[in-house]
């Protein structure tokens, strides 16, 4: 099953948690920073008068810190409201059944920009009102979508075993594709986002000007290197390939890139250039009890710079308001992705392009790789 990125968050961190490599107190530490401990993992009984707003994540240590570092500044503003953890998933398909059901309990939902633009042409999720969330809080247009926004970011980055190419790694997805030049295994995500996007810019369009993909140019290219290739479904898979050397290079979330560089002592190094930058969107079912309510911690989400840097040193989310860079550390800066010097050499991703095409162009990818 193919995982996302917050999913592969909350893997991290309960794998650090429980192989020693973040202890209880360094656990309570980070948590603590946010403003969360000491807190009990199965939620908060509702206090008499106390409305509560439903989070609706993926679950874990990672899980408790993610929701709760939101949570508590708009309940700070917010006396008489509680904003209460859901691990159950948030897929797109337990959303429609939930609305289509009638019986809508949760307020707000971790999700993507792709889910986001299906299920508002769906009409299964609510528009987000900017008159409520300020544009101002993000660092473009591409983190305050029609039906989502966007409080974290990830990226998707080209790192290399560099003990492979004494004469220099790969720069580019151009490099990334010449396998004369660069011999050896790539790796890449078995799915659709991000790999065309890396495809395209191989075949030399401006990363400026990337958007609509010439899809069947990027799915030919594609298929130039599928014999020396392998895929990855989930964060760990993604690690392992390039610790055990099955691959040499490989596109791969900017967190792992992250674990890998620095537990080879640079080794395997990643680069920013032409890194696929990503929202991570959050959406609000349609007739979410919370209604207006919903909207405003939405907002409180995307207007706290504090907590989001907080989150880039506990889970490597990147922030998104543009306020939080000059507020981290010199040691993350390295690993942020919306640092503006990292931010800079990156393409956005056009989760609303993605929207409309996914669905048709990712089973042409997993053609492409079964066959």
């Amino acid at each position: 099953m193919l995982q996302s990125f917050h999913e592969d968050c909350v893997e991290r961190a309960q794998h650090a948690f429980g192989r020693g490599g973040l202890d209880r107190r360094g656990a309570l530490r980070l948590l603590g920073a946010l403003g969360l401990a000491p807190l009990a993992a199965g939620g908060s009984a509702q206090a008499q008068g106390t409305r509560e707003l439903v989070m609706v994540n993926w679950g874990g240590i990672a899980n408790e810190g993610f929701a709760r570092a939101y949570g508590a500044p708009f309940e700070a503003a917010n006396p008489g409201f509680k904003v209460v953890q859901n691990s159950t998933g948030p897929s797109a398909g337990r959303i429609k059944s939930m609305v289509d059901s009638g019986s809508v309990t949760w307020d707000i939902c971790d999700s993507s920009a792709t889910s986001a633009r299906l299920l508002g042409k769906q009409n299964l999720v609510a528009k987000i009102n900017y008159d409520i969330v300020k544009k101002s809080d993000v660092i473009s247009e591409a983190f305050a979508l029609e039906h989502g926004a966007a409080p974290y970011s990830f990226s998707s980055v080209l790192a290399y075993d560099s003990s492979k190419f004494p004469n220099g790694g790969p720069q580019n997805w151009a490099d990334f594709y010449d396998l004369r030049k660069f011999p050896g295994t790539r790796l890449m995500r078995r799915d659709a986002l991000a790999v065309l996007d890396a495809a395209q810019m191989a075949l030399g369009k401006d990363p400026k000007n990337l958007y609509p993909l010439d899809t069947r140019a990027s799915l030919n290219k594609l298929k130039e290197i599928r014999r020396n290739a392998v895929f990855w479904a989930n964060g760990s898979e993604s690690e392992q390939f390039m610790r055990t050397g099955e691959a040499v290079m490989g596109q791969i979330w900017h967190t792992r890139a992250k674990v890998l560089e620095q537990e080879t002592n640079g080794r395997i190094k990643f680069i920013w250039n032409q890194g696929l930058l990503q929202a991570g969107i959050f959406v609000i079912p349609r007739g979410a009890p919370g209604g207006e309510a919903s909207q405003r911690l939405l907002a409180s989400m995307l207007a706290h710079p504090e907590p989001q840097v907080e989150l880039l040193k506990f889970l490597g989310n990147g922030p998104t308001n543009p306020r939080a860079a000059a507020l981290v550390p010199e040691e993350f800066k390295r690993f942020n992705p919306t640092d503006p010097a990292n931010a800079a050499q990156q393409v956005t991703l056009d989760g609303n392009w993605w929207g409309d095409n996914y669905a048709q162009l990712n089973q042409d990818v997993i053609d492409i790789i079964t066959g």
